[in-house]
């Protein structure tokens, strides 16, 4: 290709290990780092505005060519942390919940997870910038990145989705993968992983490099993540894929 591989990556405080050694200057001459929230770098693979972006998995199946060309991703094997359903009330008794707009991922699990796992049928609303600060009484709200780390202090009831996906199923769970949509050289993709081992390599550079004091960083990036999973992540896909296939869509109103 004779221009630089345009890479889409995720605003959060999630990918900060992954794109570490991009900023540091690593494929300077052969990647252009493009950050965006989830949602916003899906759609820029899929028009073909980028060519490789870490993506939620929902997204999968709407690209006319995929390749997951990583070792990493963004995964859990029971509590994420930044991924959660926010309630004033216990499950039973919400009516409402509003939807982040910035990941497709995070709202097709909830759905999986509200059918076959917690089997409550509240209204959905699909929420816009700000909708943290109106959830209360029996509007929950499904809140990720960031902003679920803030809001872990402010609500009462806290539904993690990593951890209720394996409860469900036994099994950990894939939010965000690097995916292609063109074929990559061998060489390219060895170099690609190195660059992302390198954060991995150093998380306590950084942890110290994005001082936060809302979530410990260092439990987030060596429990809560797993950035570079033992387990199956294909595997792990191709089950969520299916069972978001077969839920029936539930009428959305817009707000």
């Amino acid at each position: 290709m004779d221009r630089k591989i345009r890479v889409g990556a995720v605003s959060y405080l999630n990918t900060k290990p992954l794109i570490y050694g991009f900023e540091k200057g690593m494929m300077k001459e052969t990647v252009e780092l493009i950050i965006n929230y989830p949602a916003i770098i899906a759609t820029q693979l899929i028009k073909d505005e980028i060519d490789i972006g870490l993506i939620p998995v929902a997204v999968i199946p709407q690209l006319k060519e995929c390749h997951i060309i990583s070792d990493f991703c963004i995964a859990s094997d029971g509590e994420v942390a930044s991924v959660c359903l926010f309630s004033e009330v216990p499950l039973n008794e919400i009516k409402t919940i509003l939807l982040d707009y910035q990941s497709r991922t995070s709202v097709a699990l909830l759905k999986v997870l509200l059918k076959e796992h917690w089997k409550i049928s509240p209204n959905l609303v699909s929420a816009s910038e700000g909708y943290e600060s109106t959830i209360s009484g029996t509007t929950a709200g499904l809140v990720i990145g960031d902003r679920a780390l803030v809001q872990r202090l402010q609500s009462k009831f806290i539904y993690d989705l990593g951890a209720a996906w394996k409860e469900m199923t036994g099994m950990p769970f894939v939010f965000a993968a690097w995916v292609s949509n063109k074929e990559l050289s061998p060489e390219f993709i060895a170099a690609f992983n190195k660059a992302n081992e390198f954060g991995l390599a150093n998380i306590d550079a950084v942890v110290n490099e994005n001082i936060y004091t809302v979530y410990d960083l260092h439990k987030y990036y060596t429990s809560n993540i797993k950035f570079k999973p033992t387990f199956n992540k294909l595997e792990v896909i191709s089950l969520f894929l299916e069972k978001i296939k077969g839920i029936n869509e539930v009428a959305t109103e817009s707000r």
